[in-house]
């Protein structure tokens, strides 16, 4: 699944759903043990798999909550982005903090989300990297708008899976 958050809920939530049905509580256990995000399944089952040459830059990377927390995704997507030559690494400071999305969190509780996003946007701008990576699809989401109502139109914000096919050319 190319979305920490996604793949957090299927693997670990829907286990605990239907955890007291005798019909669907086997079937999300099944479904559970074969359900991988993007990176850790690329780091488990295609460790050889050809990366891209041609990118060039330098990007952080954005741990994501469930993807760290969750799913215990943190070396996976270094180690690839560490494999596309050309490519510069540089960790943010907090790298492993919240955003500020958490789904609803954000709508419920929109200036605290605010001042969260804000730091991040502010540790992203602190190591100047030309794009922030990440592999959740609603931190990305969070961290691009805060990024341009903050007047920043330079930083590209990138889903891991673009920067292993090649599109994350800065």
């Amino acid at each position: 699944m190319p979305s920490g958050s996604c793949t957090d809920q299927l693997r670990n939530g829907y286990p605990q759903l239907f955890a007291d049905d005798a019909d669907w509580g086997p079937r999300a256990t099944a479904l559970a043990a074969r359900t991988f995000e993007l990176t850790e399944y690329l780091a488990r089952f295609a460790p050889d798999l050809p990366l891209p040459d041609a990118v060039s830059g330098q990007v952080t990377y954005h741990d994501s909550c469930k993807g760290l927390r969750g799913l215990g995704i943190k070396q996976q997507p270094r180690a690839l982005l560490a494999r596309v030559k050309g490519l510069q690494l540089t960790e943010m400071a907090d790298c492993e903090e919240c955003c500020g999305f958490g789904g609803a969190f954000s709508v419920h509780f929109g200036d605290v989300s605010t001042r969260i996003v804000d730091r991040k946007c502010e540790s992203i701008a602190a190591v100047g990297a030309d794009a922030v990576v990440g592999g959740d699809l609603g931190c990305l989401l969070n961290i691009e708008g805060r990024l341009r109502r903050r007047g920043d139109e330079r930083t590209r914000v990138l889903h891991i899976a673009e920067v292993l096919a090649g599109g994350g050319e800065s």
